[in-house]
Parts: C-alpha cells; structure tokens; sequence
C-alpha cells in the first residue's frame, strides 16, 4: 500500500485522512504469469497499480496474429482506461508477463473518490495521461533493421530483457522468436 500511496502523492497533497480513505477503497490482487487482468471482448471494470510484476497489452491483428503493443512495469497505473470511461468493450488484453502483485480501485472506487477528494480528479489525470503514454504503442520504427530495433528495446527496457518471454519481445519488435534468437546470439 507504500508504494501506492507514494506514487499518488507525486502528483498530489493529500492530507491522512484522505490517504485513509484510498487505503479503504482498495482490494490487493495477485494474478498468475499469462493471467488477463483485462480481456478483448469485456468492458474493462478496474484501474490497477501495479506492486510487482510486468504486463503486456497486445492484441490480435486481422490475421488473427498476436501483437504485443506496450510493457508495463512496477510502480505503473495500468488500465484499458479508454474503454474503462467509455464503460465500453476493449479490443485489447492486459496480460501478466510475470507473476503479479495489484492494488485494485474498481469502478465505483474510483469514481467515488473523485466526489469524495477534493483535488482527486487532477492527480487521476496527471496518474492517466502517464497511463495512457505507456500504452500508446512505443515500439521501434518497423522501417529500421531488426537488430536497432532490439538495441533500442534493450535501451528503453534494461529491466525487461531477462524477465519476460523471448516470444512477447519478438512480438514487440515485429520479428520470430527465431530471428530474435539469432539477432541476440550476434551481439552478445
């Protein structure tokens, strides 16, 4: 709950009673490697802040190709919040790379607090925008040669390279896990 509340207060005051209040509105939740935290198909119902682990958003392509769009990392909001305000159907998964540990505000939560804090809807959204930025699709220029576009991966995500699956980062970086296979085995 530390962490949560330290990464709220970079974008806010808050005084104990209202930390308290966020304390109480909020559930802890662990999901297993390759759980969904959010499905296509489903209107997204939480915002979560990820304790520990890593995500990926993907999706599946006309060529029912899956498509890893983002990472998202410890000490992150994470959210299909488009389709969470919209309160409509994703497109997109959130799926945990890692085990994970969560601090879940659901819907009513999260709303909730906007009517109860004073100032809490301009520290949620400073807390989307860097959501939203992380989920824009941050990938390397599919125009340059494979091997920049795994250098720039390793430069952009040093964290990442050895936690999640070899297949999610291939996904990433538009190339088969073989070729990401020979590209590493090049520059090592």
């Amino acid at each position: 709950m530390k962490k949560l509340i330290e990464y709220i207060l970079q974008f806010g005051i808050l005084n104990s009673q209202q930390i308290k209040l966020i304390e109480k509105k909020v559930t802890e939740l662990e999901l297993r490697k390759d759980e969904y935290f959010s499905e296509a198909g489903k209107t997204p119902k939480q915002v979560a802040f990820i304790v520990e682990g890593i995500f990926r958003g993907c999706y599946y392509n006309n060529k029912g190709e899956e498509i890893t769009r983002c990472f998202i990392q410890e000490k992150s909001i994470m959210c299909d919040y488009v389709n969470f305000e919209a309160n409509a159907i994703s497109s997109d998964y959130l799926q945990a790379c890692t085990d994970c540990k969560l601090i879940v505000f659901s819907r009513q939560a999260w709303e909730e607090l906007s009517n109860i804090i004073v100032g809490w809807d301009a520290i949620k959204s400073k807390m989307v925008q860097i959501c939203m930025y992380q989920k824009s699709r941050k990938n390397p220029v599919i125009s340059q040669d494979a091997t920049t576009r795994y250098l720039e991966f390793i430069e952009n995500y040093p964290s990442l390279v050895n936690r999640i699956p070899l297949t999610y980062i291939a996904s990433y970086l538009g190339v088969t896990q073989q070729s990401l296979s020979r590209i590493r085995k090049n520059i090592s």
